[in-house]
């Protein structure tokens, strides 16, 4: 696996080394001591999968409050999605800014997400899955978001909104 820094202090894109053959693939998507190596959070406690239909549709941005922020590892598994993180964190250098990403099941990478950030993410064809890694399991009573479309944050999304729920669209912009 390779480790790459984003612009956002702490968050990395992850690209695993397949190995194939005639049969197909095989590859690591977690190597514990790979991930101390390199600072980052190797405990998760939860695992999550999520499936969205539509091209367009956006989910988020999510994030959990103090006790329960997390650090996440996102993988897409089918289709392909627009990933992006905001870094919420008030004593961090790049505070408000956001970093975005395609991940696809061709592309395999993932993107590590530090404890402070918001995610969500944009579909670009239909039928995409993705899976998450939390490093806190969820807890309702802590969970918030901010607007996908602030406009503080300014995030370029890639796609006309087709979708989007209820909860996320009553997030707040950010102060």
């Amino acid at each position: 696996m390779t480790f790459d820094q984003t612009p956002i202090a702490g968050a990395y894109l992850i690209t695993p080394a397949p190995r194939g053959d005639h049969r197909g693939w095989f590859m690591r998507t977690f190597d514990r001591s790979a991930f101390l190596a390199h600072g980052l959070c190797a405990d998760w406690v939860q695992m999550n999968h999520s499936m969205t239909a539509t091209t367009g549709s956006i989910r988020g941005m999510h994030f959990q409050n103090v006790p329960a922020a997390e650090v996440k590892l996102v993988r897409c598994v089918a289709g392909r999605v627009f990933d992006v993180l905001v870094d919420l964190r008030p004593e961090s250098p790049t505070r408000w800014q956001w970093f975005g990403t395609e991940l696809s099941a061709e592309n395999q990478q993932q993107l590590y997400i530090p404890e402070g950030c918001a995610h969500g993410f944009q579909t670009l064809e239909p039928n995409c899955e993705l899976i998450y890694c939390h490093s806190v399991a969820y807890a309702p009573e802590h969970e918030s978001g901010v607007r996908y479309n602030d406009p503080k944050l300014a995030i370029n999304w890639p796609l006309p909104v087709t979708d989007i729920s209820t909860r996320d669209l009553g997030f707040i912009n950010v102060q």
